[in-house]
């Protein structure tokens, strides 16, 4: 992750686990002062209350995390959450002190339809409704064709919707990071990240290969990307 106008002199790598190695990550980022910061896949929309097996915002702070991933296109499907579910979410992070990552993103069929834009902008403001203006969230542009394919959207697809998310976060777009997830890797990074819209990257199966996520994050190091 980095901030909207490229001007940290580091990138910020964010590691976000399931929840069972939650307290392992922590307690391995914390002990060997790795420059990580901690987050997670998910969270529930209740703060407390009978609601077995779910995983509150207050949970995920007590552990470090800063960040949580909300509204992932694999929730959407798997799990049925609408934008409604979403944006509940969204709100809980947000009351919990955490930075949501919401994601975005359209289907192959809306694409070919033209309705990327319409799909993009009522994902994010159905998101951000009611949030206090002060509150930072980051969202992430991954659109449901790329990801797992190994075929991400070419840069230029990804700026154009990052600059489309933008415009539809209104004053709070100029403040907030832009991320771009869909088959990212070593050799697909720099490119992207020379948009001037896309601010850093939501990494998925490239992360699991710690020397292929060790070269997304040092991207700097071995291409210019000015």
């Amino acid at each position: 992750l980095e901030d909207a106008r490229h001007r940290f002199d580091e990138v910020e790598v964010a590691v976000l686990p399931p929840f069972t190695d939650l307290r392992s990550v922590q307690t391995l980022i914390a002990s060997d002062r790795m420059g990580l910061t901690l987050g997670a896949q998910d969270l529930s929309p209740y703060d407390s209350g009978a609601h077995t097996g779910e995983i509150s915002g207050e949970f995920l702070k007590r552990l470090d995390c800063r960040y949580v991933i909300v509204g992932h296109s694999e929730r959407r499907r798997d799990h049925h959450e609408d934008d409604e579910v979403v944006a509940s979410k969204v709100a809980a992070a947000v009351r919990n002190g955490l930075v949501p990552i919401l994601c975005t993103g359209e289907s192959a069929n809306q694409r070919a339809a033209g309705e990327t834009g319409a799909v993009l902008r009522s994902q994010v403001q159905a998101a951000i409704q009611g949030l206090p203006a002060e509150a930072e969230i980051v969202v992430a542009y991954e659109p449901l064709w790329a990801i797992g394919t190994g075929t991400p959207a070419t840069p230029e697809q990804a700026q154009q919707a990052a600059a489309l998310i933008r415009s539809s976060l209104g004053e709070r777009g100029e403040r907030t990071r832009i991320l771009y997830g869909g088959s990212v890797d070593v050799d697909t990074i720099a490119p992207l990240m020379r948009q001037a819209d896309v601010d850093g990257a939501l990494v998925g199966g490239a992360s699991l290969d710690a020397e292929r996520f060790a070269g997304i994050a040092r991207y700097r190091s071995h291409v210019s990307t000015r």
